[in-house]
């Protein structure tokens, strides 16, 4: 608490799936002065906003959240813009905090940065022996350059920066466009609305048994495994790295739990109701073929060790669809 109580914090993304639950987490431990920008006021892919958001907040410390970032399909038709947009935002974000003097830059990479074939589980010493997974190299690579300069940065200027690697996020008011949304959301969001639809056919119907058939199709062939962190187990880990962790070595942030896309759409339909058939779309990209983290240097650095079953964290983001899924913009 007597840490938090007198700084002022910026987050960027504030407002966003993480950025608003590290902004709960902040306030939870008495934060009072939290400014969290909103990209119509302050673009940080450009120099001058940058520059602006700065001068307007003067933080003790930021925490850079903000990114543009999607699912396989997402990352397949942006490469360029998640490149330039990602890599401009960070870049840009650290350089003047490191030229206004905050204390501290914490920058957010993700698990996209590790190459295509990294042992398994992934060790953060691992990062730099081969290339990424190709569907998401440009967002990978775009956030891995900040670790680059957080490095760099220490070494010449002394300056506080450290790197934090999560794994893919879910759980309530996550991105449910399936345009753009990762694999949890895009699958809850398909079940549910697969559900309701063959509810409403069904009653429809007067025949004495009508039985339509309804299905889900599915990107791959099921067969990779992922690994997944709860937004808020996420969220605790990032205040705690704030506020215990001062080296400009990465780590890790992942829960541990390992599943396959066919185990993960199976849970997803058990828990949502849905009893249609599922297709898998061999045609599409699978991705990288296996995805779980070492997280052990969090658990030992700054003493985070995600605490949601995912099972559980899966019924609350189901929960929160359900409940919110008429107010969502997609």
């Amino acid at each position: 608490m007597s840490f938090w109580s007198n700084k002022r914090i910026t987050v960027t993304g504030g407002s966003g799936f993480l950025g608003s639950c590290v902004v709960e987490k902040l306030k939870e431990r008495g934060c009072k002065d939290i400014f969290v920008p909103r990209s119509k006021d302050y673009e940080l892919v450009e120099y001058e906003a940058c520059k602006r958001l700065y001068k307007d907040a003067k933080p003790d410390i930021v925490i850079h959240l903000a990114a543009r970032v999607g699912g396989i399909g997402a990352n397949r038709l942006n490469p360029g813009k998640f490149f330039y947009d990602n890599l401009m935002m960070g870049v840009q974000m650290m350089e003047i905090g490191r030229q206004v003097g905050i204390e501290k830059f914490v920058a957010v990479g993700t698990i996209c940065a590790y190459p295509k074939f990294t042992p398994v589980p992934f060790k953060e010493e691992d990062l730099w022996n081969g290339y990424p997974e190709e569907t998401n190299a440009p967002y990978g690579l775009a956030k891995k350059i900040l670790l680059v300069q957080a490095q760099a940065y220490k070494q010449q200027y002394g300056f506080n920066a450290i790197y934090l690697l999560p794994v893919n996020l879910y759980g309530p008011r996550d991105n449910f466009d399936l345009e753009s949304s990762h694999v949890i959301p895009a699958i809850i969001r398909k079940c549910v609305e697969a559900r309701r639809s063959q509810v409403e056919v069904k009653a429809k119907v007067e025949t004495a048994n009508p039985q339509p058939e309804y299905s889900l199709t599915v990107w791959g062939t099921g067969s990779p495994t992922r690994e997944f962190l709860y937004v808020e187990d996420a969220a605790e880990g990032i205040v705690l790295a704030t506020e215990k962790y001062n080296k400009p070595d990465p780590v890790n942030l992942g829960s541990g739990f390992e599943i396959s896309i066919k185990d993960l759409v199976g849970l997803i339909a058990r828990l949502t109701g849905f009893g249609g058939k599922i297709i898998w779309d061999v045609s599409k990209p699978d991705g990288q073929p296996r995805r779980k983290l070492d997280t052990s240097k969090a658990e030992k650095e700054f003493g985070f060790k995600a605490k949601t079953p995912f099972e559980e964290g899966l019924q609350k983001a189901i929960d929160w669809y359900i409940k919110n899924r008429r107010s969502c913009t997609f």
